[in-house]
């Protein structure tokens, strides 16, 4: 009996449709990236663009902005600039805050702060930074890094992504799919958020700082908690033995494979390989946060606060921890560095929570034979204004958002140590000589890691992505 011809009609349709969808992320994704791409496989994934000795990064994140004038640029010239009114000429056209625009006056106020200088190479370092001047000549201290962002958000956004709007891979997650695993049985990009002691105007942190876009989700970082889970979840409830989340794994992962030969969607086997990593991770992961077998001294040596879980010092020794089992990419998030008013105090707490551990973290990558492998990164997302936010006395002030210029310090693999890079005008304002945008910043870092910043792109709805976007360049000086 021959079918209504309205019928047969809705049945091509249905099964066209059908076809279109399965063939969607397979046969059919892959035809269009080779022609979109010849070059280019979907499912493969970059190697090292030439031999590098560096292996990691460690990033010592201190959210919230640290006052350069007040730890690194040494301004002594100001002390006679006391009160006075920030001059129209250094100021030029450079926005402000709606914190500090609206003020009648932008009074110059001068560190409460002595520095001195510290090492074979001079370098000025403020004096409630003590433990970190030790280290001065193993430090590369660039004091003229920049960045269009004025808010904490898009700032810090732009640092860890290369672009202040949501959506972009973290650079641990670019190194995570340029590198690959070096641990099988830990993630490659790690994540730990420390509380700061005296704070209590943190700036939050979203999860987009260590996610992995539109990169595959393996590549995101995975964020390590105090206390007896470090990792959400990952834990197996009463009565589920190993053996037993062995065998549900297992049975989990054969539906998912049949659901992928089904619709060929990458998603499903990244879904596989987070539950085989988790699996691998409730062994290893314990044993790694177990911070028991660690030698008196080391405590010691990370300061009063490095038993206490949670807390920054706790935190660099799980990274130096994770460091020796080969995770590529460690991040430890330091909050509470956003000193709007009480600018001394806050500082001096902040110092207190994570100077001692910086200094401890470096001289123990040293130690063991792993820093020159191992790039450190100490900074935050912009600096701080030269002129008081707020009223100004002898011994306090506010300071304000300043993207114009500011300070971080790098070591480790193939850094210059005991290097100053840079010079910023006598109000630590505007940039003298030799400026670094964040984008420079990023592409010397990949450059130190084996990769041509302009080469480890990902193809994303038709156009290749990069981490340094369509800028950057390297700064040679700074490699030793």
């Amino acid at each position: 009996m021959d079918l209504d011809p309205e019928f047969n009609f809705w049945q091509r349709e249905a099964a066209r449709r059908q076809f279109l969808s399965r063939s969607a992320t397979g046969i059919g994704a892959a035809a269009l990236a080779t022609l979109l791409n010849p070059g280019h496989s979907a499912a493969s994934e970059p190697t090292s663009h030439f031999k590098s000795r560096v292996k990691r990064v460690i990033w010592l994140t201190q959210a919230g902005a640290p006052s350069q004038l007040d730890l690194f640029d040494y301004k002594p010239g100001l002390q006679q600039q006391f009160g006075k009114e920030l001059p129209a000429s250094i100021r030029g056209e450079q926005r402000l805050t709606g914190m500090t625009s609206g003020q009648k006056t932008l009074p110059v106020a001068p560190s409460v702060f002595k520095f001195r200088q510290h090492g074979a190479s001079g370098m000025w370092l403020s004096e409630i930074l003590p433990h970190t001047a030790a280290m001065a000549d193993q430090l590369c201290l660039v004091r003229t890094l920049h960045t269009e962002a004025i808010n904490h958000d898009p700032a810090m956004t732009l640092l860890q992504t290369g672009h202040q709007s949501a959506g972009r891979p973290a650079f641990g997650a670019w190194l995570s799919y340029g590198l690959g695993s070096a641990n099988a049985n830990l993630p490659t990009f790690v994540v730990m958020i420390s509380r700061p002691s005296g704070a209590t105007n943190a700036q939050p942190l979203h999860e987009r700082m260590w996610g992995s876009g539109f990169l595959p989700t393996r590549h995101q970082g995975v964020r390590f908690s105090p206390g007896r889970d470090p990792v959400l979840f990952l834990s197996n409830p009463a009565g589920i033995t190993r053996d037993r989340r062995r065998s549900m794994l297992d049975d989990v992962a054969a539906l998912n494979r049949l659901k992928f030969d089904d619709y060929q969607d990458p998603a499903i086997t990244a879904r596989i390989e987070q539950y085989e990593m988790a699996f691998r991770m409730q062994a290893s992961v314990p044993e790694l946060a177990d911070l028991s077998k660690e030698h008196p001294r080391v405590f010691e040596r990370y300061g009063p606060e490095s038993k206490k879980p949670g807390t920054y010092a706790a935190n660099c020794i799980l990274a130096r921890r994770l460091a020796e089992r080969g995770v590529r990419f460690i991040q430890l998030y330091h909050r509470g560095w956003d000193q709007h008013n009480k600018c001394p105090a806050g500082l001096r707490t902040q110092c207190y929570d994570t100077d001692q551990p910086s200094a401890a973290l470096l001289r123990e990558l040293k130690e063991r034979g792993l820093l020159e492998e191992t790039l450190v990164i100490w900074g935050g997302e912009f600096g701080r204004t030269v002129y008081s936010q707020g009223a100004l006395t002898k011994t306090n002030y506010g300071r304000d958002h300043h993207p114009r210029c500011y300070s971080i310090w790098l070591a480790g693999g193939n850094i210059r140590g005991g290097m100053t890079y840079g010079e910023t005008d006598d109000f630590s304002y505007n940039i003298v000589k030799n400026p670094m945008h964040i984008h420079d910043l990023n592409a010397t870092l990949l450059h130190l890691l084996g990769f041509d910043h302009e080469q480890l792109t990902y193809r994303f709805q038709g156009r290749d992505y990069r981490l340094t976007d369509v800028h950057g360049k390297v700064v040679g000086e700074i490699l030793a």
